[in-house]
């Protein structure tokens, strides 16, 4: 029985995107050409073009997808969390974890940047932005954190988590930077709470 076209179309997009995943983090983009994306999916160089346009438009499918799988990741790891406000911390902090992360590292904070520019004018930023903003009011509401505008809080805490993030990504020592940016980061985060909040009672 033939498989309908939406079915045909979407498994020939995840076979090209898999393909450049394990072509991206192998060899890098620059490295990467468009027969290791056609020969390890089994498909043409116009499959390539018509779903994607170019190499570039395959990078940022596959910076969507992963970033879709780190956003899942992130908000399950907070559910482990004892708190409102620890959810919010864990959250923030994870990411900058993941920099450590060798397809994250090399797809997403060190070519996506290189190719797609900023990192803020992502699709995916949005989304990121969104999140944060909806986790501050939250926080607003139940007065553990400073009145602010949320989503200009939210943009400036995406901003240094992502800076954060690719600087890990892309220092000698990857672990020990890391370690030095979340500290760090806590720090500031802990800067949003109102005087005398109990970071612990928001449930």
């Amino acid at each position: 029985m033939r498989k309908p076209r939406s079915e045909m179309i979407a498994e020939t997009r995840a076979k090209l995107i898999d393909a450049a995943r394990k072509a991206f983090v192998e060899k890098g983009y620059a490295e990467a050409s468009m027969d290791d994306f056609t020969a390890e999916a089994g498909l043409t160089r116009g499959a390539l073009y018509h779903h994607f346009g170019d190499k570039k438009g395959l990078l940022l499918a596959v910076i969507v997808e992963i970033d879709a799988e780190m956003s899942e990741r992130l908000a399950a790891a907070a559910d482990m969390s004892a708190s409102r406000w620890q959810r919010f911390v864990d959250q923030n902090v994870n990411y900058l974890n993941m920099a450590l992360e060798p397809e994250i590292q090399r797809i997403v904070l060190c070519d996506g940047p290189a190719v797609l520019g900023n990192p803020s004018a992502w699709p995916t930023a949005l989304n990121c932005i969104e999140v944060i903003s909806s986790g501050i009011r939250e926080l607003q509401e139940e007065g553990v954190v400073r009145e602010m505008d949320a989503e200009a809080a939210a943009r400036l805490i995406t901003g240094a988590s992502t800076f954060a993030a690719q600087w890990i990504a892309n220092a000698p020592d990857p672990a020990a930077a890391a370690g030095k940016a979340v500290e760090a980061f806590k720090m500031l985060l802990d800067g949003l709470l109102l005087d005398g909040a109990a970071p612990g009672s928001a449930c």
